[in-house]
């Protein structure tokens, strides 16, 4: 059963995002089968007759031609965001509390001063899977060679967040909810 959250997680132009529950046991199995539940809702609502989104063999979901989209799942909850015509998706969903040492490995210290609540207004979990997103939609593109999602810098300029590897970027878009961070990272 697909069910939209109590707060829409459209946060971008275009985009259409449907999760899915990951039932009992909540294990890989069952967390890839809400995540491909989720995309064929999310490439319904999108406008896509094909629903079927099968893996590549690196394991990446293989969108049908024309919608360009992105699976990610915990334990419980898995989430497809779709965005026709677009160059590459990445959407992350983080339920875990980062702790600080795990926030100093993955952010750099300019990000932390800059970003951080309480000077910024983001949590470590909400630049942890802004950074899993933009990995998503930037590694797909092939020429940046093989990399690391904390090698990628985080930056804000008049509120737009935006991710930088390599002298490649992409726009950033990021939901929390109590328990949970959403990123989005779209590159058109």
């Amino acid at each position: 059963m697909t069910a939209q959250p109590a707060v829409p997680w459209v946060v971008a132009p275009g985009m259409s995002v449907r999760t899915s529950s990951v039932p009992p046991p909540h294990g890989p199995a069952e967390q890839f089968t809400a995540g491909r539940r989720a995309a064929a809702a999310a490439l319904a609502a999108a406008g896509s007759t094909e629903r079927t989104v099968p893996r590549a063999k690196d394991g990446r979901p293989l969108f049908p031609r024309g919608f360009t989209g992105s699976i990610s799942h915990s334990g419980r909850l898995a989430v497809a965001a779709v965005v026709p015509g677009a160059e590459a998706v990445g959407v992350d969903i983080e339920p875990t509390v980062i702790t600080p040492r795990v926030a100093a490995f993955c952010l750099r210290e300019q990000e932390r001063r800059r970003l951080l609540a309480p000077v910024g207004s983001y949590t470590a979990r909400d630049l942890f899977a802004a950074k899993e997103a933009a990995f998503k939609a930037m590694n797909c593109l092939g020429t940046l060679g093989e990399f690391l999602f904390w090698q990628i810098r985080l930056s804000q300029c008049d509120g737009a967040l935006t991710a930088t590897y390599r002298g490649e970027s992409v726009p950033l878009w990021i939901r929390a909810e109590a328990d949970l961070s959403f990123a989005v990272a779209i590159r058109r």
